[in-house]
């Protein structure tokens, strides 16, 4: 079975820029974690997009190979469950602007979506989740700004 975890090749194809990005997870079981200040949740067995954005040093290769590689402490919502999901597929677009909040409004609109946990990834905002559920595989090339978003598979899904 794929692990989801990148491999170099995959951590080199990601920009050390700043940008917005979009995680797919397939979680092939139900879970429940803990999840830092939202306590106890439960997860269906499902698909899950997560939007985040990485403004940082090492910009979006080392955000999203942080949350893909997550090991030891949390740090931040998305690694409790990437340490149990498999992240099938990321997309991104570069750039300052801070994008997560509209993309996350954006996916929340496409069909099928369900809200996962309310405040997942969203302490520093307004919005209601950066995290939304699926029974059926959604595809990040809907995400906002299509025609100049990246996309990288990272593993075959779970069977």
């Amino acid at each position: 079975m794929a692990t989801g975890k990148p491999t170099g090749e995959h951590i080199g194809s990601l920009p050390d820029s700043s940008g917005t990005y979009a995680l797919l997870l397939a979680l092939s079981q139900s879970v429940q974690l803990r999840v830092g200040a939202l306590g106890e949740c439960r997860f269906d067995s499902g698909w899950y997009v997560y939007l985040g954005s990485a403004l940082g040093p090492g910009g979006l290769a080392a955000r999203v190979g942080r949350h893909i590689g997550a090991k030891g402490r949390t740090h931040w919502h998305i690694d409790c469950l990437t340490r149990v999901g498999e992240v099938v597929r990321v997309g991104w677009l570069v750039g300052e602007q801070r994008r997560e909040c509209s993309w996350a409004q954006a996916v929340g609109d496409w069909s099928g979506a369900r809200l996962a946990l309310a405040r997942f990834g969203a302490s520093d905002c307004r919005c209601d989740t950066h995290l939304w559920a699926f029974y059926e595989k959604p595809d990040l090339a809907g995400l906002p700004g299509a025609g100049v978003i990246a996309l990288l598979d990272l593993a075959e899904p779970p069977s």
